[in-house]
């Protein structure tokens, strides 16, 4: 056989170095494929991840899995899938997608399905709450990480426009140093541990978002007046994980002296109001209030007399809003801005603003709560166990 020339040494080697390029290039030019997870008969789709692909450029959305076979015609009729599934485990092989939205309201739910579409090669966008139990979180992020796979969770209020613009006016010094942070739940019904895990998990982000990564937590979860045990888990309507207590109150301790509470007590109800975060600095004070879309107050204190004190709240200047609060218009503003972000940083190597990382210190914290009420003590963070506390017997 006749030896190659150098040259052609040199150009099979720059062709086989060229060749992943401009697949790369070729793959990026196509539509990436996208899928659907749900669950119709056991809490739905969330609000609007079913639709997150719909008119997207650059995506091509090919299938939705339901195992209710009603269910399953009626979200492919909406979100205009050309094919559907009972099972997504056969729609994943079969599909291939690159990007999934695991939409289910249940979080009961999720190991399995994120686990199954990170096997499958495929991104992931996930409702929230994350997981049930931060052993869940630590196998999707092992998982996602070993792939260099990228999960955004649907904390959609860290990246709306009021919210953001709160942020850089913090850090620019509008409240002068931040000293603490106030959370409150809706209270509602499901006021306590239901409360807390549901919505609480959107207010812990946001405690994240402002104050870093919390370094111990106490707390004290009531069940009509006593203190919890174990043996009060309960299942919700949304399987979100055993809950428990009908009134929480929680502290958390940040870096650099920063303190923060979350109460959760349905008789607070009338005199809480909205629910959402006030930020307390010692210049002033913000309210976030909590909605898809949310609001931002800021309040500049007037000095105390014998008379009162004169105090007003005003909207933080430049926080633009959009869409009616609670609207499908504002749910499809606030998904676009996650699912914008989470393909940005697929396409940069980046970890997502809303990542996988920042869903799963949110269910950290719900569990540091109930920790730290069965213990009746301090409890630091990272949790040494990864287990559902009231799932310990």
């Amino acid at each position: 056989m006749d030896r190659p020339t150098r040259r052609e040494l040199l150009a099979a080697a720059s062709a086989a170095a060229t060749a992943p390029l401009l697949a790369r290039a070729a793959d990026a030019a196509l539509p990436l494929p996208a899928a659907v997870i749900g669950h119709t008969g056991r809490g739905d789709y969330g609000h609007g991840l079913d639709a997150v692909f719909a008119g997207r450029p650059g995506v091509a959305l090919a299938a939705v899995a339901d195992p209710d076979e009603a269910g399953r015609a009626k979200a492919a009729a909406r979100i205009r899938a050309p094919r559907s599934y009972a099972d997504y485990r056969e729609m994943l092989e079969k599909e291939r997608p690159r990007l999934v939205s695991v939409a289910p309201r249940h979080a009961d739910q999720r190991l399995a399905m994120i686990l199954a579409a990170l096997r499958a090669g495929a991104h992931v966008l996930s409702e929230k709450p994350f997981v049930t139990a931060p052993a869940e979180a630590d196998a999707i992020l092992a998982e996602a990480g070993a792939r260099n796979l990228k999960i955004a969770v649907a904390h959609q209020m860290r990246l709306a426009p009021p919210v953001v613009r709160l942020r850089q006016a913090v850090a620019d010094g509008l409240l002068g140093d931040l000293l603490a942070l106030h959370a409150a739940g809706k209270q509602d019904a499901r006021a306590g541990g239901e409360d807390m895990m549901v919505l609480g998990t959107h207010l812990f982000d946001l405690l994240r978002l402002f104050a870093g990564d919390p370094e111990w937590c106490t707390a004290r979860v009531l069940v009509q007046g006593r203190d919890a045990a174990a043996a009060d888990a309960r299942a919700t309507r949304d399987n979100v994980g055993p809950v428990a207590g009908d009134e929480i109150d929680a502290q958390f301790a940040f870096p650099r002296g920063v303190l923060a509470t979350f109460t959760s007590r349905g008789r607070l109800r009338e005199t809480a109001g909205r629910w959402g975060v006030e930020l307390v600095g010692s210049k002033g004070r913000a309210r976030i209030l909590c909605d898809i879309p949310p609001h931002v107050l800021v309040l500049k204190p007037g000095a105390w007399a014998p008379e009162g004190r004169a105090d007003a709240w005003a909207p933080l200047p430049g926080a633009e809003e959009d869409g009616k609060a609670g609207g499908a218009d504002a749910f499809a503003a606030a998904n676009r801005r996650v699912v914008d972000d989470w393909l940005d940083a697929i396409a940069k190597g980046r970890q997502p603003a809303c990542g996988g990382s920042d869903g799963a210190k949110a269910v950290e914290m719900v569990m540091a709560v109930y920790h730290a009420a069965l213990g009746g003590g301090r409890v630091r963070f990272p949790l040494a166990v990864r287990a559902h506390p009231l799932a310990i017997r």
